[in-house]
């Protein structure tokens, strides 16, 4: 599957723990194909897995979402803002690039 919104970044701690960063921003018609989207990768971080858990507490992966609905000043409309940051182990992140077809930069 390639990811039509979600676009990540990737990053490395000095423990070779991996997080993953992705922001995205539509017009509110493509709200819910965006959710959707995040949804799919998070249903297949956790059959994959398994449920998650912050990486300090023992976990594979974890994450952090957000959305939010904000003001294009120029074009004067609302836009949807979502973030997902997932961590996990490099075997996490690296099987997450190749399910989802991304380059993440940074890799």
């Amino acid at each position: 599957m390639t990811l039509q919104y979600l676009d990540f970044d990737y990053s490395e701690d000095d423990l070779g723990n991996g997080t993953l960063d992705a922001l995205a921003s539509v017009l509110p018609d493509r709200q819910a194909a965006l959710q959707t989207e995040a949804e799919q990768v998070l249903d297949w971080a956790h059959t994959e897995f398994g449920p998650a858990q912050a990486l300090e507490d023992g976990g594979t992966w974890h994450y952090a979402l957000q959305c939010t609905q904000e003001t294009d000043i120029a074009q004067g409309v609302q836009r949807c803002v979502l973030a997902l940051t997932l961590t996990g182990s490099t075997q996490f992140c690296l099987a997450l690039m190749e399910r989802f077809n991304t380059d993440a930069y940074g890799v």
